[in-house]
């Protein structure tokens, strides 16, 4: 049964050995005409709470809502972090996370512009705190890619920002939030190889890039299940390790 921590009081916290916590890492900007502005927080969440039911002892804390948006902030509403900001509200949650005596941490990242703050935080608390265990599922919609099959998305690889894969994915989570008859994208022409640090004017002007009007509950489903199933049989494996890896899981 999901713990989530806003829910529970210290008696609960207690009775349920609590050994490990996941938490989302979103953000608040235009998702298009059709998504909610905190899609990338609700997702992160959503899956949070999603995993907890299915593994033992995880505890999921509220999650942080806003990101590193600046890249969107030509479209309203967008509320960005600046960049040392967000890398330090990580950090600190993390560090307290640490002061509360758990070493056994799992962040679920819902926005592109969160993964290099997440990697500075992380690596700094891991640094501060050699015996922590941070995991970082980063891009669940690059991971949900590479685990369906070739001809599963119509459009663009499902890519996207409110794109084909991650409008999916909100049908599958919060179908009653969105609204599909303004589901409207522009794919842009960009290199394979080369990123390009763009501004997502610079892509698109309807608030999403890649094909949303393909978007299905039952793509969402599918891609829902792999994302969870990846993520489940992580916890488990790590928990069956103690959560060591490398050379310390070899001497176990």
């Amino acid at each position: 049964m999901t713990t989530i921590g806003t829910n529970i009081t210290y008696h609960q916290f207690k009775e349920a050995k609590i050994d490990k916590v996941v938490f989302g890492v979103g953000a608040f900007e235009t998702h298009g005409s059709h998504m909610p502005f905190g899609t990338d927080a609700l997702i992160s969440n959503i899956l949070s709470e999603k995993l907890a039911q299915r593994v033992e002892g995880m505890m999921v804390l509220p999650p942080i809502n806003y990101g590193l948006s600046e890249h969107y902030n030509d479209l309203p509403f967008t509320i960005s972090l600046r960049p040392e900001t967000i890398v330090n509200v990580i950090k600190e949650v993390l560090q307290e996370i640490v002061r509360n005596g758990i070493t056994k941490i799992l962040i679920i990242n819902g926005h592109d512009g969160n993964i290099a703050p997440i990697e500075l935080a992380a690596r700094a608390v891991k640094v501060e705190h050699p015996n922590v265990t941070i995991a970082s599922f980063n891009d669940w919609w690059v991971a949900a890619g590479k685990m369906v099959p070739d001809n599963f998305f119509e459009k663009w690889n499902g890519l996207g920002h409110a794109g084909e894969c991650e409008t999916s994915m909100g049908l599958s989570l919060f179908e009653e939030l969105i609204q599909m008859e303004h589901a409207k994208g522009v794919i842009p022409d960009l290199p394979e190889h080369v990123e390009i640090k763009w501004r997502f004017e610079e892509l698109t002007p309807t608030g999403a890039s890649g094909d949303p009007s393909v978007a299905t509950v039952e793509k969402g489903k599918k891609l829902e299940e792999v994302v969870l199933q990846v993520l489940e049989d992580f916890v488990k494996k790590m928990d069956e390790n103690g959560w060591e890896y490398g050379l310390k899981k070899e001497l176990l």
